[in-house]
């Protein structure tokens, strides 16, 4: 059997780690949601969510909820406008500005989802993770929180000289 590299190099790769975890959670998450018969990627779900729980949002405001680039916002929001599920329209307080709001055919994917795609998908990870030790969502906002104070480039290293 192949060595796991990434896996043996522990926090060194800690990164990767989490995006190899994310990309198959990710593809299991795409697996039930097919199960259901519905035309969405999963990485679509937080912004209905989004939407749903704040109302309209600017796609600036959609990044900032769901934490990606605003260039994959834009993409993801003209994706989901393409599938009927989310319509753009200009802010009333600035012309320029653009808000995002739910259709009615999004609005009812996401009350079908509420009811039966995410508690399926929530259960299933409860499931996964229940036997771990420590609050595992504490720990990942808190490895958030950390990075967003300080960078892994601003961070002092403790017992080991720098190299130039």
């Amino acid at each position: 059997m192949q060595d796991d590299v990434v896996k043996s190099l522990g926090y060194l790769t800690l990164g990767s780690r989490f995006r190899r975890l994310g990309e198959r959670l990710q593809a299991d998450t795409q697996q039930v949601i097919e199960e259901y018969g519905l035309s969405i990627q999963s990485a679509q779900y937080p912004f209905l969510a989004a939407i749903d729980r704040q109302g309209p949002l600017t796609i600036g405001e959609l990044a900032q909820a769901v934490g990606i680039s605003q260039p994959g916002a834009t993409r993801t929001i003209a994706q989901l406008q393409d599938l009927g599920h989310v319509t753009l329209t200009a802010s009333p307080e600035d012309q320029r500005r653009k808000l995002a709001s739910l259709t009615e055919k999004g609005q009812a994917l996401v009350d079908h989802s509420r009811r039966t795609v995410w508690p399926r998908i929530e259960e299933a990870v409860i499931e996964l993770c229940g036997h771990l030790s420590g609050p595992l969502l504490e720990q990942i906002a808190a490895i958030e929180q950390g990075l967003a104070e300080a960078p892994l480039g601003r961070r002092p290293l403790h017992g080991k000289e720098q190299t130039s």
